[in-house]
């Protein structure tokens, strides 16, 4: 009798902790709906593709069901029979009194990684299900010839944001890990879940977008972002940080990096082990790195000339005078690649030969094709946009969290949201996350020239892009560079990099391809003898063709464009110290602009 007082106790005890967790959830759904009406209007047009797109791929459809109804009802029977099948062998199995699935022979999927989506029936005919509608309907959105290549690739795109929207491991129903995680927590996984939606909803003002990465893991200056150094100058739109030497002697030329005004700088010094500003200062350079005002709606007027102006022409003549040099040595990382780029070509047009050589991360400047993401630079998207900044001044940074997110979206939307709804887990301490969530607005006219001047109108490899009066052309980039592309880039596809490369007018060009993608391709330290390397002098051409005849390396690229810097940065002198150069010490590294939050 005892033993069964003792469960029955038991039982009570988890049924007054599940209707506790009951009661909160309510009290959470009151708060969620508070935030949600919260939520201001959002034009249409940033939410999703307009309606000539559904209206083409229609059209596309009718049309193929008018002209080739054989090829339209091949797919229908063969999706039909895969379904078919599909629904016996797994009533056979019931029929023979096995509550098991049936044999499951679907390729491995992260997302189905539980071994319940082989072994449980339930599951498994969900999975299996899933998997070959999606087959299905990519099958017939690929069949659809009359579209053009370009609205093609966008139907395809946007078809497959909804297969993945509508995988089972989005909804608690059908998902094994959530289901297992409220038994055994008694709930109260999915009221940590629930608390983190409201929290990124009341964050995020109505909008939903998951917290990647733990907020209060990381302070930078603190834990991330620590190399030594100093602001040693500071306008309106950028601090420049000159690094305080670890190596007696440096040469003589000054290095200054460019990072990209979208997200923050320190993406290059994240921690010791793997910090590329580190790593530069370590093997003797005077390292000056910029680091970008986050703007609001006062800069609604700066314009790509003004990042020229008082950002690259600012930078590199302070450099000029601290070092006493008469040249430096410059890098661009993505955006501030295609930047420094137009800045080469206006100082090639007003004879002004202060940078010595050049080097690109990730950078495109030739717009005519630009892979995954050229989805989003046709005009229902870019007018919106423009409706947008015309509005508030800015290109809010949660339009563009979120456009990059989806063109990885199982990776950075539904992966996160489900651990974080669903399994009420709290987001990891990751200093990569945490940086990609700390993102920045964009000046509304810059962001603008950018995607009608750049992305759509191709202009620097065009007709010409105007910059301070003057009109600069790719050709007129002349100084030697070198350029690293990443091989799975998904924001600066490498062959589009190289075509860029090849029409830049340098006699004297490097093109060196890494392994992985935008951010891992380029911090890629020596130590971790991670991802290789792709070499091939010959700079011409067509990009295949480069590569075919390329050699493949071991490891990082980074010894091996020191190697190529080193040809370019002059003799050994006594390293320079920040502050003593007539330029004071402003704040220590990593400044005070780094700091800025957004408000969304």
């Amino acid at each position: 009798m005892s033993g069964m007082n003792g469960e029955e106790n038991e039982m009570g005890e988890n049924l007054d902790r599940l209707n506790e967790n009951l009661a909160k959830m309510e009290e959470l759904s009151k708060r969620m709906v508070a935030a949600i009406s919260a939520r201001e209007p959002a034009d249409a047009g940033l939410q999703g593709p307009g309606q000539d797109l559904y209206l083409k791929a229609g059209t596309a459809y009718m049309r193929e069901m008018m002209t080739n109804p054989a090829k339209l009802m091949e797919q229908q029977v063969q999706y039909w029979g895969q379904t078919l099948t599909h629904f016996m062998e797994a009533q056979q199995e019931l029929a023979k009194g096995h509550l098991a699935a049936p044999e499951d022979h679907t390729p491995d999927d992260r997302r189905f990684a539980n071994p319940m989506w082989k072994t449980h029936p339930y599951f498994n005919f969900i999975k299996q299900q899933y998997l070959i509608s999606s087959a299905a309907i990519e099958k017939a959105v690929s069949e659809l010839d009359t579209l053009d290549d370009k609205d093609k690739k966008r139907v395809e795109f946007f078809s497959k944001q909804i297969i993945d929207l509508f995988s089972p491991t989005n909804y608690l129903a059908t998902n094994p890990d959530a289901l297992e995680r409220a038994v055994e927590t008694d709930g109260m996984s999915l009221v940590q879940g629930l608390e983190n939606l409201v929290r990124d909803i009341e964050s995020h003002h109505g909008e939903v977008l998951p917290t990647l990465a733990d907020p209060n893991a990381f302070k930078v200056g603190e834990n991330i972002g620590t190399a030594e150094g100093a602001v040693v100058f500071r306008n309106r739109m950028m601090e420049l940080i000159q690094y305080a030497p670890t190596t007696e002697k440096v040469h003589k030329t000054p290095l200054v990096i460019f990072p990209p005004w979208i997200n923050k700088f320190y993406i290059l010094d994240l921690k010791a082990q793997n910090s590329l500003i580190r790593w530069i200062v370590d093997q003797g350079y005077t390292l000056f790195v910029v680091s970008w005002k986050n703007p609001d709606e006062t800069y609604a007027d700066v314009a790509m000339e003004t990042y020229v102006e008082e950002g690259y022409l600012e930078a590199i003549r302070v450099a000029r005078e601290i070092t006493g040099e008469k040249q430096v040595n410059a890098i661009g990382y993505c955006i501030a690649g295609t930047t420094l780029s137009l800045t080469l070509a206006y100082l090639k047009k007003k004879g002004d030969r202060s940078v010595k050589s050049a080097t690109f991360f990730t950078t495109l400047t030739d717009f005519s094709n630009q892979g995954e993401f050229s989805v989003f630079l046709e005009d229902d998207f870019v007018d919106a946009i423009e409706r947008q900044v015309a509005d508030e001044g800015i290109l809010d940074s949660y339009y563009m969290s979120k456009t990059f997110s989806f063109l990885r979206a199982n990776d950075l939307v539904y992966g996160p949201a489900v651990r974080s709804y669903m399994m009420g887990e709290a987001p990891p301490a990751f200093d990569l996350l945490y940086w990609n969530g700390d993102s920045t607005n964009l000046p509304g006219k810059m962001a603008m020239q950018y995607l009608r001047g750049l992305c759509q109108g191709n202009g620097l490899a065009g007709e010409g892009f105007e910059v301070l009066g003057e009109t600069v052309h790719l050709s007129e980039v002349t100084v030697p560079v070198c350029a690293i592309a990443c091989e799975t880039d998904h924001i600066a596809a490498w062959k589009d990099s190289f075509r860029g490369v090849v029409q830049m007018g340098s006699k004297d060009k490097t093109f060196i391809l890494s392994e992985s993608g935008h951010i891992a391709g380029i911090v890629n330290p020596p130590s971790k003898k991670k991802y290789g390397h792709y070499m091939n002098p010959e700079v011409s051409g067509a990009p295949e063709a480069w590569l075919e005849a390329a050699s493949y390396h071991e490891g990082s690229w980074w010894p091996r464009w020191e190697t190529w810097l080193k040809k370019r940065s002059g003799t050994q002198i006594k390293a320079r110290i920040p502050g003593e150069s007539g330029y004071d010490v402003l704040a220590p590294a990593p400044g005070t602009y780094v700091l800025a939050k957004t408000n969304s």
